[in-house]
């Protein structure tokens, strides 16, 4: 974890940020997301003094899933992200490069990260989603979105189309379990493997619980 004067009066001024009734995105997440980036950071050789700071902000302004500017959330985290790190006296060219890996990590925008530290955070907020953690954050997210837990008579969409608005299971082949394939780095790739595996064993839980046929 960088430790400089800079990043500590940083982490100060975002933490408000994240005060808020969204527990996907919660200051919990962005902790997370910190000690994967320094992490991969560290073995790939990042520059910690950028990718830290981008991780720290990256979801300051935070648009909901449905919200019809969602593309462009990243863009607007960016703009504050620049206020913050004026404030906690970086460099114009550190801010630059900082708010460059913010608006490049984001999934909406289907474009794939120019620089190691914006593919690293893309990496690490892909893998949040995934696992355990994932499971708690899909379910968090659909439940706010008032979507239902599953489609009571096809819940593995065999005669409809997937709807992961109307039904939080399919989010899970809409997106989650083809985000292995779509990491940057190996060392993503194999950790969203190993999530991925146990986001599917819940899956056999919970057909049997429920009593459907597995897909």
């Amino acid at each position: 974890m960088v430790e400089t004067m800079n990043f500590k009066k940083l982490t100060t001024l975002a933490i408000p940020f994240y005060e808020h009734d969204d527990p996907s995105h919660d200051f919990a997440h962005i902790k997370r997301i910190l000690k994967t980036c320094t992490l991969f950071g560290e073995q790939l050789g990042a520059d910690l003094n950028l990718l830290l700071p981008a991780a720290l902000l990256h979801d300051i302004v935070n648009l909901p899933k449905d919200h019809p500017e969602r593309k462009k959330g990243s863009e607007f985290a960016a703009h504050k992200a620049e206020e913050l790190l004026l404030q906690a006296d970086y460099s114009p060219a550190e801010i630059a490069a900082i708010k460059k890996i913010i608006i490049e990590h984001s999934f909406s925008r289907g474009e794939k990260p120019s620089t190691l530290e914006s593919q690293i955070l893309q990496d690490a907020d892909r893998l949040d989603t995934l696992g355990a953690i994932g499971i708690m954050r899909t379910t968090t997210v659909g439940s706010k979105m008032g979507a239902h837990y599953y489609h009571p008579e096809d819940p593995w969409a065999k005669q409809r189309d997937y709807d992961d608005k109307k039904y939080t299971l399919d989010h899970y082949f809409t997106k989650l379990f083809k985000l292995p394939a779509m990491m940057n780095t190996t060392l993503g790739q194999k950790e969203a493997e190993k999530r991925v595996l146990f986001m599917q064993n819940f899956l056999h839980a919970f057909t049997q619980e429920v009593g459907i046929e597995s897909k």
